[in-house]
């Protein structure tokens, strides 16, 4: 419990008795006031800590010393003080916290940066601040602080391969929609920001991230389906990515989802889904039960198609597209004849 949840709740406690013959409330209250006062030096002494390493807007800061406080809060272990008790600090006190995590990650000795090692040796904190977002005074600060991790390989690659991962598929549907953005984000950046580590991470977890990604494009809530679909047409459509679209092209468990997509309310949505539907359907190498589901389904697909809307900017390559898919659905109903 915090010490400010803890300090609010001290008008409540005046019914009890004493204990060893000193009043108790008197005694908590002494407490409580110490309590504030050392969170109060607390954060003034991270605030101080902020300017030192970012200057203060009229002083640059020295870059020795940058370093050198970087080297020493790595050795004394502060950087899990920090993260350990983040969740205790005011407003201000963990937006300055959050501000020098990022800075003291970009500190290097030589080639390597200090403070990146020693995450590296204490993955337990990235574990941490990804379980954060289910905090909502803190899930915003952890947020920036995991996505500083994220621009590092080493750090990204163990987010991947965590069990903490599959957190993010339950954060990005969560009610405070700040929170559900902030998470979405962190969640696209480890599947963008270092496209090696990404693709072994699919192929080797192939499976079990695209079922979970399913429910996500299936999701009740439209914000969700609608993220979700548009992340899944630009992501599957880079060229780093080329073998996860070959494989995804070939399920008709996933040809169906876009099939309904194709139908939701959302013109967004739909134009989103047709991006990732026309792969299915221009595929050189399509296999006989994903020609057998577009045959099976080609009025309804035809007219959907048709009825598709242009989204703004790309009116002109949209048409022509559509057009393409509805040849190609129309030729194959002919040679199944």
């Amino acid at each position: 419990v915090s010490v400010y949840r803890w300090a609010a709740n001290v008008k409540h406690i005046w019914s009890l008795h004493t204990i060893m013959g000193i009043p108790l409330v008197a005694h908590i209250l002494r407490l409580v006031a110490f309590l504030y006062q050392a969170l109060e030096d607390v954060e003034k002494n991270i605030f101080t800590l902020r300017e030192t390493l970012s200057g203060d807007g009229e002083v640059e800061p020295n870059q020795d010393h940058v370093l050198q406080i970087a080297l020493e809060i790595c050795k004394e272990g502060v950087l899990s003080l920090f993260v350990q008790n983040l969740p205790s600090l005011g407003w201000e006190g963990r937006k300055d916290l959050a501000h020098c995590w990022c800075i003291l990650l970009r500190q290097k000795v030589d080639e390597s940066h200090c403070c990146v090692q020693y995450i590296e040796n204490h993955v337990d904190l990235l574990d941490f601040l990804v379980v954060c977002y289910k905090n909502l005074e803190v899930a915003l600060n952890c947020g920036n602080m995991l996505r500083e991790c994220i621009k590092y390989p080493s750090l990204a690659k163990y987010i991947l391969e965590s069990n903490s991962f599959e957190l993010f598929f339950q954060y990005v549907e969560l009610p405070n929609f700040d929170i559900a953005s902030d998470a979405l984000n962190t969640f696209k950046d480890l599947l963008t920001r270092h496209e090696d580590a990404v693709s072994e991470f699919l192929i080797s977890h192939y499976e079990q991230f695209f079922e979970l990604y399913k429910r996500l494009l299936t999701s009740d809530n439209y914000v969700t389906r609608r993220q979700s679909v548009k992340f899944l047409s630009e992501f599957l459509l880079e060229a780093p990515n080329a073998q996860i679209m070959k494989r995804y092209i070939l399920e008709v468990r996933y040809l169906n989802i876009m099939m309904g997509l194709l139908k939701d309310s959302s013109k967004n949505i739909r134009i989103c889904s047709f991006h990732i539907f026309k792969v299915f359907v221009a595929n050189p190498n399509k296999p006989r039960d994903i020609i057998q589901v577009l045959v099976d389904n080609h009025k309804e697909l035809l007219k959907l198609l048709h009825a598709l809307p242009a989204s703004k900017g790309e009116d002109e390559q949209l048409d022509e597209e559509r057009d393409l898919i509805i040849k190609e659905i129309e030729k194959l109903v002919r040679l199944s004849v």
